[in-house]
């Protein structure tokens, strides 16, 4: 937005000035639009900011100085995880940026945005939120400088961090503001994170519980006997025997109910302190304790505010937001967007916008606690989901207003697929529940697997006068979708487009249960079925499995055994990701502590192993791509350190060749590396997938797989030893048609 727009619609000033890492795209799917146009509908004058130069303060000035305050967010993705590969490498694009140009947002991004809003106008309040200062609310391990680092709220000098799913409490702090109240008394928001003296209270009612209560960490002291008749010190006997009597208190009697109802009142007015940053920072054992304290204090029908010390000041976190009811996403989802870039784009190439321009998000959450995925420290565990009316009326806008529809919807989704409108039979068992996931280890017996409702919609929407094909792009949950034959048969019959991503992550039993997900058996049942059902609709479909590389947990062996299994499958996967840690993921507590969180945590608690070397990451990463000749000199080496040099040779038994690859493929003559490869290794893949990189808005865009980027495998393959009989992989038959150039 600029000053002459402001001058068009006949603003002096903007009550709120927005302030993005992202390139404008006024669509649902990006959060800057989505809290644009909630606030606009809530009658306030909005202007935004996206990607400013952040090393002077002039740009930040343009729209001049906001009426009530800043809102600041790095966009729909984590600056880090924005800018970083895996291996700390700057990437050489930016997805959510004009023609996708790199380097047009500062690395932590929030922090420097508060700063250069601060210093533009001192004294207006910075208000911070979306998905880089949701995950860093608290002391949190950061895997760029490989430190704890402070909450954002030290760094950024923000008054407030909003975190979650953030609308109530924006429209909240938003009408307090403008009614004159001021931002440092606005401390009862559910969803919000801010700064306070050590040891405040917001009154004398409350109590605080150490995180013991919750975990007991290390050692635990010894009890003292209550048997004893005398206690050891006189001075202290004395003492006791001075103390007034105790006042008689008379014994009541309550119903569970009254029970349960004291328990939640009590609760209500109570806060868990967690051990201090400075704690956190050198013990981590600590840290691994805080994290899993952290995560059981994550259900807002049952958590309590968090605290943690700082120094001489603590960091405040109020419980998380409640869910959105299917009427207030409506809400949201309906407001009048322009579903577009800002005009002052042009004809730019904006890879996010054109991944999502034809998607629709139909819910938000997660129940399914993997460790990797930041989407629940986010968006929560709790489904929430839009009404089959509002999803069809955006069906309909798209297929009537957005420029070049063809008829298809790429995707009825968001964080996962097939669990709309999917939640626990008894509310009040929801509310009550500290469980981690609702999947694992098993899927829980109060969890709703009902599909109905999902195949209904898709029904419904591929009913739509105009709609030619609705495709199904969201990572699918398969252990839930075979609880649902008939969703898999009406995926599979209508819905799949030739690939279907799902995520099996790792075939090994150790390594999974460190993500929190299901045994590779459930992968085998799911591919049945689609397998089956392909067939009676006469199509030829594929399953594109992802996998994860140099997880915690994740041993060499592991890693073998995988690349085994791929093998044996006769999969070559083009899109190889390796473990990224994110803040404040269990997975990234793993990495960062050695313990696991997902069970009690002491010194002598299991240990978990995690590739943290360049040089193991590496051969976990090329396990995944066994079959391409630039990483067989690395696999070769470490086949040979771990004894399985049994796996190097020359027969369909062997992993890779005995000769050939890396730099020999390198420095091969030019006539060498043309033509088919001997055995029909199959040459460059046909099929490019582009990772869907948090495209789905402040409320879904999270960094949820770290580095998921298209590899593809070399045009040639050189040095393929003659006697080896390599079947071309499934992938490889598939054809394609050729992309269209861009209008």
């Amino acid at each position: 937005m600029s000053r002459a727009e402001m001058d068009k619609l006949g603003w002096d000033s903007c009550d709120i000035i927005l302030i993005t890492g992202d390139a404008y795209i006024d669509h649902p799917s990006f959060g800057m639009a989505l809290v644009g146009r909630l606030l606009e509908a809530q009658g306030y004058r909005v202007g935004i900011i996206s990607q400013p130069d952040w090393t002077s303060v002039e740009p930040f000035r343009a729209l001049g100085k906001p009426n009530l305050y800043w809102g600041i967010t790095a966009g729909n993705m984590d600056s880090m995880v924005n800018r970083y590969t895996a291996d700390r490498k700057i990437r050489s694009d930016d997805a959510y940026t004009p023609n996708g140009e790199p380097n047009k947002r500062p690395d932590r991004a929030v922090t420097v945005y508060c700063q250069r809003a601060r210093e533009a106008f001192p004294g207006v309040p910075v208000i911070a939120g979306s998905i880089e200062a949701s995950l860093r609310r608290i002391a949190h391990y950061d895997y760029w400088s490989d430190k704890v680092r402070r909450s954002v709220l030290f760094e950024s000098k923000a008054d407030l961090v909003i975190f979650g799913n953030a609308e109530r409490a924006l429209v909240d702090v938003t009408k307090r503001i403008a009614a004159g109240e001021n931002i440092k008394n606005i401390r009862d928001l559910r969803g919000t994170a801010f700064l306070v003296p050590h040891g405040w209270l917001p009154d004398a009612e409350w109590s605080v519980h150490n995180s013991t209560r919750v975990d007991v960490p290390g050692r635990i002291d010894k009890q003292p006997n209550p048997y004893a008749m005398a206690l050891e010190d006189p001075n202290q006997c004395a003492l006791d025997n001075a103390a007034p009597e105790p006042v008689a208190k008379p014994i009541v009697i309550m119903t569970r109910e009254q029970r349960q109802a004291a328990a939640r009142e009590k609760a209500a007015k109570t806060v868990v302190r967690l051990p201090s940053f400075e704690t956190v920072s050198e013990d981590p054992v600590m840290y691994a304790h805080a994290s899993r304290v952290f995560h059981l204090e994550s259900n807002p029908g049952n958590a309590r505010a968090l605290v943690q010390q700082h120094g001489d000041r603590d960091v405040w976190l109020n419980p998380p937001p409640l869910p959105l009811a299917m009427d207030e996403m409506d809400g949201v989802y309906d407001l009048n967007y322009a579903r577009a870039p800002h005009p002052s784009y042009g004809k730019a190439h904006i890879p996010a916008w054109e991944m999502i321009r034809y998607s629709v998000n139909i819910m938000r959450g997660c129940f399914g606690g993997c460790t990797f995925c930041s989407i629940t420290e986010h968006e929560g565990r709790i489904i929430q989901s839009r009404s089959e009316p509002s999803i069809l009326r955006e069906i309909e806008l798209i297929r009537d207003t957005t420029k070049n529809f063809a008829g298809t919807i790429t995707d009825l989704g968001g964080p996962t697929a097939n669990m709309y409108r999917l939640a626990c039979k008894e509310k009040k068992i929801e509310e009550t529940c500290r469980r981690l996931s609702c999947v694992y280890p098993t899927i829980c017996s109060n969890l709703g697997t009902d599909h109905s409702k999902l195949i209904s919609l898709y029904r419904k929407a591929r009913a739509i006068p105009g709609i030619k094909k609705i495709l199904i792009g969201s990572g699918l949950r398969y252990d839930l979708a075979v609880r649902s034959p008939e969703y898999v048969k009406e995926l599979v019959t209508h819905h799949v487009g030739g690939l279907l991503k799902i995520a099996p992550e790792h075939t090994e039993e150790g390594t999974l249960s460190k993500m929190m997900k299901p045994g590779i058996g459930a992968y085998d049942e799911f591919k049945a079925l689609f397998d089956k059902y392909s067939k009676e609709a006469g199509k030829k479909q594929y399953l594109i499995p992802y996998f994860i590389a140099a997880h915690p947990g994740s041993t060499d062996e592991d890693m073998l055994n995988l690349a085994l299994w791929l093998k044996k499958n006769n999969f070559h996967l083009d899109q190889v990701q390796t473990f990224t840690p994110t803040p404040m993921a269990m997975a990234t507590t793993m990495y960062h502590s050695g313990k696991n969180p997902l069970h009690k945590v002491d010194e002598n608690s299991e240990i978990v192993n995690t590739a943290k070397s360049g040089k193991t990451r590496k051969l976990h990463k090329a396990f995944l791509r066994y079959y391409d000749p630039e990483n067989w000199p690395v696999l070769r080496e470490g086949l040979r350190r771990m004894g399985r040099a049994d796996l190097i040779g020359n027969s369909d038994r062997h992993l890779v060749p005995a000769t050939g690859g890396g730099d020999e493929a390198a420095s091969a003559p030019r006539q060498d590396r043309q033509g088919p490869p001997p055995g029909g290794l199959p040459k460059g893949r046909v099929i490019e997938v582009a990772p869907k990189r948090g495209a789905r808005g402040a409320e879904r865009g999270v960094p949820v797989r770290g580095e998921r980027r298209n590899e593809r495998v070399p045009a040639t393959t050189p040095f393929i030893a003659p006697p080896s009989k390599v079947k071309a992989s499934i992938l490889s038959t598939i054809k394609t048609k050729p992309k269209a150039g861009r209008k």
